[in-house]
């Protein structure tokens, strides 16, 4: 099925998606890497209020280029690997009741446990750097830039920002342990083949 969503996106909304679904999403999005995890587990530590309602915006896995030429142009914002996240997420999910995130490559089976019931990961399309800065609207603005460009914290207003496929569900559904399995089972039947 295909899905346009806009933040803030319901937890009905997110519950409603399955593995494999096809989804664009219109308002905020947050950029977030390995650094800016470690900053928003800092600051919950710290009984600190992020800069920004985590629950009602999407995470996305991004260290994006960004030109501060008379005001910000995001010149690329594709994903990136997901996986370095899979320690830093389920700490950041116990703090949560639902939660979007995107990226690419997929997540842990801890992630994959941690989102059942309240989140989703949508997966994008690496290497489609451009294409995604073209859905940029808007820089809303930035936290943490000490962090360096890809690391900080960056606010963007998208329109339709996708087609992002349902990686994981909320209901402890992992695209990527389905392939994995068929891949073994494929694998196994050409050696036995042999």
């Amino acid at each position: 099925m295909e899905f346009h969503l806009r933040t803030p996106i319901d937890k009905e909304d997110i519950l409603k998606l399955n593995v494999g679904d096809v989804v664009y999403v219109s308002g905020t999005i947050v950029t977030a890497r390995d650094e800016a995890h470690m900053k928003m587990l800092e600051l919950f530590e710290e009984g600190k209020e992020l800069p920004f309602k985590i629950e009602d915006v999407v995470i996305y896995h991004c260290g994006p280029i960004v030109s501060k030429k008379d005001g910000f142009v995001v010149i690329a914002a594709g994903p990136t690997t997901s996986a370095r996240m899979n320690n830093l997420t389920p700490k950041i999910l116990e703090r949560v009741e639902k939660m979007v995130i995107i990226g690419k490559g997929g997540m842990s089976g801890n992630v994959v446990e941690a989102l059942r019931g309240k989140g989703v990961y949508l997966a994008y399309t690496g290497g489609a750097g451009a294409l995604a800065a073209q859905k940029i609207k808007k820089v809303e603005g930035v936290y943490w830039e000490e962090l360096g460009m890809p690391e900080a914290a960056w606010v963007f207003e998208v329109e339709e920002f996708g087609p992002c496929i349902v990686g994981i569900d909320a209901k402890g559904n992992s695209l990527y342990d389905a392939v994995n399995r068929e891949v073994e089972k494929n694998f196994k039947q050409i050696l036995s083949e042999l």
